[in-house]
């Protein structure tokens, strides 16, 4: 797993805009999501690659996605999954599977592999994505990326995790927060000259 680079775009870096073609639940039409729309909207965008529908770990990380779907919305956060396939091929998979009988978020085609190899996720032999997720702040600057093999299903409590800490981080420009920061309200710190070599007095209050 990587917590550090995506491709061309380091953590910290402006994501190039990009649009994608979507399948949405909600209104069982086709739609997209742009990036520069995402910014004129002021939202976080959460990019949630996978392999490809149809298959066995993605069917289950849909389903967790769409349990903590809301919650990524209140925090100002739209969720949209990548992969390859068309957003007709979407439809079909969202029509078949239970497990993604809540998804409410939009599914994005990608299928000639532009935005994952934006992303540094495409497979070149495989034509598939690897398990990347991408958190896009409202200016459109990067400010995490996760990539997992194709066997390993990801912590969407993690991710949230994340986007909380993002949001919480764009309010209080003058903390960070230290391992294991959970919600509002936990310890974080505020880094200073006087706090050198003084972080364990620091977490104790």
């Amino acid at each position: 797993m990587t917590e550090a680079t995506a491709a061309g775009i380091q953590v910290g870096q402006q994501v190039p805009d990009f649009t994608l073609t979507t399948f949405d639940p909600k209104t069982g039409d086709f739609g997209e999501l742009s990036l520069e729309q995402q910014k004129t909207d002021k939202k976080w965008t959460i990019l949630f690659f996978y392999p490809a529908d149809f298959t066995f770990v993605c069917a289950t990380e849909f389903k967790a996605l769409a349990e903590k779907y809301e919650d990524f919305q209140k925090l100002g956060a739209e969720v949209c999954t990548v992969s390859t396939d068309t957003q007709f091929t979407h439809l079909a998979w969202h029509r078949e599977e239970g497990q993604l009988a809540g998804v409410n978020y939009p599914m994005g085609a990608d299928p000639t592999g532009t935005v994952s190899k934006l992303f540094g996720v495409y497979l070149d032999n495989a034509g598939l994505d690897l398990r990347g997720a991408f958190i896009i702040s409202p200016a459109g600057q990067l400010m995490n990326a996760e990539v997992n093999f194709l066997n390993l299903g990801r912590n969407v409590d993690e991710l949230l995790r994340k986007l909380r800490a993002n949001v919480y981080l764009g309010n209080q420009p003058g903390e960070v927060c230290p391992a294991n920061w959970s919600n509002e309200g936990d310890t974080t710190l505020k880094p200073s000259a006087a706090m050198v070599g003084r972080v364990n007095e620091a977490m104790k209050g």
